[in-house]
């Protein structure tokens, strides 16, 4: 990992913030002395393709409402973020629009009432696109990160399902498990 590298960890994103609380993102770079940052580049509601309704767990072509976003880290961008919400849960609230929410939508889904017990996560690498490479200021050679994150309430519904792409050369994945003590049997 190159001297821009930047190591991060999930669990800061899965909890709701406090009352006046940036968002995690901007939290945690802020932690490390960097600008953390993003724009909305898009909100709408949509159909589910065969990827996003499975990883909702909803019938190919239910509507669905996705945010997309750049994420900067002192004002380059450093990954691209959709994320996709089931309509019902997210539709008419801003979730759905391009607006910063204040505390991040991990704080506004809990105010609705959905708040996430359980997460997965799914990392691959890939090239990208030429997109991508743009978007992310990628050489002809360098691989992706594709980091999908499914985030389910306690009815072990799926509120939230995250597709990240980072530049694999500039990101490090930092994964803590705390497993409950093994009781005598």
């Amino acid at each position: 990992m190159g001297s821009s590298g930047w190591t991060s960890t999930s669990t800061p994103y899965l909890a709701p913030r406090a009352a006046g609380q940036p968002d995690a993102w901007t939290d945690e770079a802020g932690a490390k002395g960097r600008r953390g940052g993003q724009r909305i580049v898009e909100a709408r509601q949509a159909r589910a393709t065969p990827e996003v309704a499975a990883l909702l767990g909803l019938a190919e072509g239910q509507p669905v409402v996705v945010r997309r976003r750049v994420i900067e880290l002192d004002g380059e961008p450093c990954e691209l973020t959709d994320t996709y919400y089931p309509a019902d849960i997210a539709a008419g609230t801003p979730l759905a629009g391009t607006a910063k929410i204040p505390g991040g939508a991990v704080t506004l889904l809990a105010a609705l009432g959905h708040v996430g017990v359980r997460v997965t996560e799914d990392v691959t690498a890939r090239m990208p696109s030429a997109g991508e490479r743009e978007q992310l200021g990628l050489g002809e050679a360098e691989p992706l990160l594709r980091l999908s994150r499914v985030t389910y309430d306690a009815t072990d519904r799926v509120i939230q399902a995250d597709v990240m792409l980072m530049p694999a050369g500039r990101q490090q994945l930092r994964y803590e498990i705390r497993l409950a003590p093994s009781q005598p049997g």
